[in-house]
């Protein structure tokens, strides 16, 4: 047996709308309507070929949690872009704050509505 990607990413959201707006409007992804309905209110986001991004609304079950201020001390997915300073404005724009790596790498770090930590990557092709 080989592990030979990652299928899908999964986060918890207690405010689909709130959620939608950020993926969709601030970072710019597009539903995918190809995927099955749940037993539960969500939305899929295609990225890439065949990977997804999964939102599920339901409670959250760490409401207070203390998470770190650097996404990147805290659990993520990493997700390549391929214009990081266009990112940047997008964020600025929505007034969502975010951090370098400290890697000194052209990365990232943010958090969704939620508190779900993202890391986005520079990878130009």
């Amino acid at each position: 047996m080989m592990i030979t990607g990652i299928h899908h990413a999964t986060f918890i959201t207690s405010d689909l709308a709130r959620s939608r707006a950020f993926y969709e409007v601030v970072l710019g992804l597009r539903t995918d309507a190809k995927r099955p309905s749940m037993s539960f209110n969500g939305v899929w986001y295609e990225i890439g070929v065949n990977q997804q991004i999964h939102l599920m609304s339901l409670p959250d079950p760490e409401a207070g949690l203390q998470r770190p201020p650097h996404g990147g001390r805290d659990r993520h997915v990493a997700l390549v872009v391929n214009d990081l300073s266009l990112l940047i404005s997008r964020l600025d724009a929505a007034n969502i704050e975010y951090t370098v790596s400290q890697s000194g790498r052209r990365a990232l770090f943010c958090r969704d509505p939620d508190q779900n930590a993202l890391e986005f990557i520079e990878v130009v092709v």
